[in-house]
């Protein structure tokens, strides 16, 4: 019952995000988030142009929460609006931004607008960029033609989950163009990537018993430091000695220990 219930939750957060991608087309609309707080649903959509979504005094907000409301059945969905900083960096409105060029100036000059893209995109700080557009361009026959600057990873984990990707169509006379984006963005660590430290360089100690003639030269220059330090200090005067008193005999006969005669017993 649990694995049904989230299963179901999940279906609902996608087939929301997909209607509102589908609602707010050519408004460079990134990605939506839906998350769950105890005042209800709150949506959060992140946009390059957030006053095309807004509206006049806020009626296009207010429009799109109503039909969210009333189609997925909500009790109080709250819609947020954020901001893209880098715009450049973000796949899913690079492709957008190459599908509306193409229906605007057509199929003739998608090569320019391809590597215009592609030089914003390095000029904003990624490692690498890839556009695909397939479809009948230029001919009346369908084709695929690839465009891809920089260093972009194709294999492994960084390219299933770092590699930002993003598709977009854009409807011709011609046809359906399909527009495939693959962006490598500046913050990737690779595991591959190597620090060469480089070892301080350490003096070669001189052999015992010899020295050089560096070493000689500072000896003889830190012994005249020395040397005119202790000229230069004060010597400090030295206390006068006191003279030693001559003994004179009769002194020298105090202090000799006086014996006092041994007394012999008297004979009985």
């Amino acid at each position: 019952m649990i694995e049904r219930k989230i299963v179901a939750q999940k279906m609902k957060e996608f087939q929301i995000q997909e209607f509102i991608s589908q609602s707010l087309h050519n408004t460079g609309q990134s990605h939506t988030k839906v998350q769950r707080t105890p005042m209800g649903e709150k949506i959060v959509v992140y946009t390059s142009r957030p006053g095309l979504i807004v509206g006049k005094s806020g009626q296009n907000i207010k429009k799109l929460t109503m039909t969210i409301r009333k189609k997925f059945e909500l009790e109080n969905p709250q819609i947020e609006i954020s901001e893209v900083e880098k715009v450049n960096l973000d796949a899913q409105i690079v492709a957008e931004r190459i599908a509306q060029s193409l229906e605007r100036f057509g199929s003739a000059r998608f090569k320019g607008v391809a590597h215009q893209v592609m030089q914003d995109v390095l000029g904003a700080g990624a490692l690498g960029v890839e556009v695909v557009i397939s479809g009948k361009v230029p001919s009346a026959r369908a084709k695929s033609w690839r465009f891809n600057q920089g260093y972009l990873k194709k294999c492994g984990d960084i390219a299933v989950t770092k590699v930002l990707k993003a598709y977009a169509t854009a409807k011709l006379k011609s046809g359906v163009i399909g527009i495939k984006v693959r962006i490598m963005p500046p913050d990737i660590v690779l595991p591959d990537k190597l620090t060469i430290v480089e070892e301080a360089e350490t003096p070669a100690a001189p052999a015992d018993g010899a020295s050089t003639g560096a070493q000689k030269k500072e000896k003889t220059e830190e012994k005249k430091e020395r040397e005119n330090n202790q000229s230069a200090e004060p010597k400090p005067k030295k206390a006068p000695r006191r003279k030693k008193k001559e003994k004179t005999a009769a002194t020298a006969a105090q202090e000799e220990p006086h014996e006092s005669p041994a007394v012999e017993p008297e004979a009985a």
